[in-house]
């Protein structure tokens, strides 16, 4: 009888990720600060750097042959979630094409300034983003609706954006760890066998201080100066593409309808006011989706690399690595948070990361005796501050094609230093582990959260 095949463990098969790392970073550094290019970091084309990784990522493993590797990228890029992050990539492009052509973005910035003090724009836009990822329970979504607003408060405030970017990805961290009809949550309480309600109680009051630090930063780095401020006038009609995407995403209709929709309203908008003559409304849709084109190659490179880091071992020897070093409890907590944050990095998919590693961890717990609502807002939690954080992960994507949609060039790390909530939300569940001991009382996994067979 055939022994089951053991899965491979070698560490060498991380190696792309760090060459993408070393490059990008150590480049981007040398360009911008080392030898004082101006917009250094942008210099660095961030696909000719994954493409070099993936180059090593081929190379390795000689155990497959060529077109095997091939049949393993094609099935990284076959995955569910590349594809439908790809065509929402396209979809969003044509929405911020669209409306930006229309007048929106700037009647949408004007009209949300003249109700709301500059110095709190940016704060108000994390809690805007807050409250629509809760709602819509996806992170990608979120940016995908709000990074034409972002870059709209950006222009007309000359406030850094950057620093407006990041607060839209900041809030939309906090619904793609929280809401109950994302999918992080759902794997995180499958996985580990607990309510979705409780998860979120405990998961909440973990978050809850970090998000309040967020609105206190972004306030105090906001600049101030009401001649820079200003709002200029705006047309509530113009608004209205924006008010259908948002609410659209509030109410949770499916993004591609409220993407689709909101193209559509936009169009007969722009028309209707003069802004464009219809003869044109092909082009300015293809204007935003033509600056979408790199993210979407880069996403699907990012999958072959991430298929063939898994093929050749590379998951399993992070998860063996924090496995090995569990002692305590305190120390199985830390250990399921390094494990489902390093797996994040190696995936550059939050909700992937916690479904490798969920199996793993609802060991741990039942070894080390953990509530199964903590072991999932652990998983949830530090598979969304590493995912919030990565420059080659979706969201920060998604706001850099957001810009480059608008006309800026703006690099995954600009972003990174207004990222307070990833780091601040990573930070509050470090306290937790360290200072907050669980409960003795330990509840029964709830059946209906396990997976189906």
């Amino acid at each position: 009888m055939q022994q089951p095949t053991e899965k491979k463990c070698r560490p060498a098969a991380l190696l792309p990720i760090l060459v993408f790392l070393v490059l990008y970073l150590g480049f981007g550094i040398l360009f911008e600060y080392g030898l004082k290019v101006e917009m250094g970091f942008y210099k660095v084309q961030a696909i000719v750097i994954f493409l070099i990784a993936l180059l090593v990522a081929v190379v390795q493993n000689r155990e497959l042959s060529f077109d095997q590797k091939v049949r393993v990228m094609a099935k990284g890029m076959a995955d569910e979630n590349v594809l439908t992050m790809c065509l929402i990539f396209l979809a969003a492009g044509a929405f911020s094409g669209a409306v930006s052509a229309a007048g929106g973005a700037d009647s949408t910035v004007n009209l949300f300034l003249s109700f709301l003090p500059g110095k709190f724009a940016v704060g108000g836009l994390f809690l805007i983003a807050c409250f629509i990822s809760l709602a819509m329970g996806s992170s990608t979504s979120t940016i995908a609706a709000l990074a034409p607003f972002a870059v709209g408060i950006g222009e007309a405030t000359g406030f850094s954006m950057a620093l407006c970017l990041g607060a839209a990805v900041s809030g939309a961290m906090f619904g793609d760890n929280l809401s109950m009809i994302s999918d992080t949550t759902i794997a995180a309480v499958r996985t580990q066998g607990c309510a979705m309600k409780d998860k979120f109680k405990m998961n909440f009051w973990i978050v809850l201080p970090a998000a309040v630090l967020t609105v206190i930063l972004l306030v105090l780095v906001t600049p101030s100066g009401d001649s820079a401020v200003e709002a200029g006038g705006y047309s509530v009609v113009k608004v209205l593409p924006y008010l259908v995407v948002l609410v659209g995403a509030l109410i949770g209709f499916n993004v591609f309808a409220v993407l689709i929709a909101g193209t559509v309203l936009s169009l007969a908008v722009g028309i209707a006011t003069g802004a464009f003559p219809w003869t044109e409304m092909f082009t300015v849709m293809y204007d935003g989706i033509y600056g979408m084109y790199d993210i979407t190659v880069i996403s699907l490179i990012v999958a072959c690399i991430g298929a063939l880091v898994n093929e050749g071992g590379g998951i399993e020897a992070i998860i063996r690595f924090i496995r090995s070093r569990v002692r305590t409890k305190k120390g199985a907590q830390l250990g399921i948070s390094a494990l489902v944050a390093g797996v994040d990095v190696a995936t550059a998919n939050n909700t992937i990361a916690i479904v490798l590693t969920g199996p793993i961890a609802k060991d741990i717990g039942r070894e080390f005796g953990l509530d199964p609502r903590r072991t999932a807002s652990l998983l949830d939690i530090f598979a969304s501050v590493v995912q919030g954080l990565l420059p080659y992960g979706a969201q920060i994507l998604y706001a850099v094609g957001g810009a480059a949609a608008a006309g800026y060039a703006v690099s995954s790390l600009q972003i990174l230093p207004y990222l307070f909530y990833p780091v601040l939300m990573g930070m509050c569940a470090l306290v937790f582990i360290l200072f907050i001991p669980q409960r003795d009382r330990r509840e029964p996994p709830v059946e209906q959260t396990e997976p189906s067979k």
